[in-house]
């Protein structure tokens, strides 16, 4: 197979976000990257830059937006918007979460807490999984050949990866590899994904109680057989 059949979709989650009140933000707008978090975005893009990308797209989230903005600028590239790259949809959204001055404090709220499988406190994993797979899909055809970077979100590129490596999609969300700023790399020869890789180019910049559960895996590939 020749490298015009090769194809390398890159899934990023954006940059620190500046949320001095803790609030699960979710779909809300307003949040936007902290100085720490356009760090990470400069870190990822000069890691980038001799790579052959030919394709940036950015969850509409003002986050995500500024994330992709210094890799698309590095190669001359005006970044995208693919709506299905958004964040997952939360109830808790706008809220802190927890039992002591959190949402959890309000009975009213544990109802949404029932069913960790599909999960009841927001937008099922399947249909993260479908709109997901469509956003990387249009990638792999925009850039078809060369590589694409899309900035997206923890919980969506989780699972859109658990999806494609087989596993469930309930999970401890404490056991997420998916760091700031973190590269979740997607292989396609011709339209068949063949190896997903994990990396994380501004581990360094990431604050070591937001490193849990997120071992590097520098230079690896979960290949998969014909």
């Amino acid at each position: 197979m020749s490298a015009r059949d090769t194809t390398v979709v890159h899934l990023m989650r954006h940059g620190e976000v500046a949320n001095p009140d803790g609030i699960l933000y979710g779909r809300l707008p307003g949040y936007h990257l902290s100085e720490l978090g356009r760090q990470m975005a400069d870190r990822v893009a000069e890691h980038l830059a001799g790579r052959d990308v030919a394709h940036v797209v950015a969850s509409p989230l003002e986050r995500a937006q500024e994330t992709a903005a210094p890799i698309a600028k590095a190669h001359g590239l005006e970044p995208a918007t693919d709506p299905r790259l958004i964040e997952a949809g939360n109830v808790f959204q706008g809220k802190t979460f927890g039992v002591g001055d959190g949402a959890l404090r309000s009975p009213g709220n544990w109802r949404h807490l029932v069913n960790p499988f599909r999960p009841s406190w927001g937008e099922p994993y399947a249909a993260q999984v479908i709109r997901m797979m469509g956003a990387l899909d249009a990638a792999k055809d925009a850039a078809r050949g060369h590589e694409a970077v899309l900035v997206s979100h923890q919980l969506p590129i989780w699972i859109v990866r658990s999806y494609v490596e087989k596993r469930r999609l309930w999970h401890d969300p404490r056991r997420r590899q998916c760091t700031l700023a973190s590269l979740t790399t997607f292989t396609y020869e011709g339209d068949r994904i063949v190896s997903v890789g994990y990396s994380e180019p501004a581990r360094d910049l990431v604050p070591p109680h937001l490193l849990a559960g997120a071992k590097p895996v520098k230079g690896k590939d979960k290949a998969f057989g014909a």
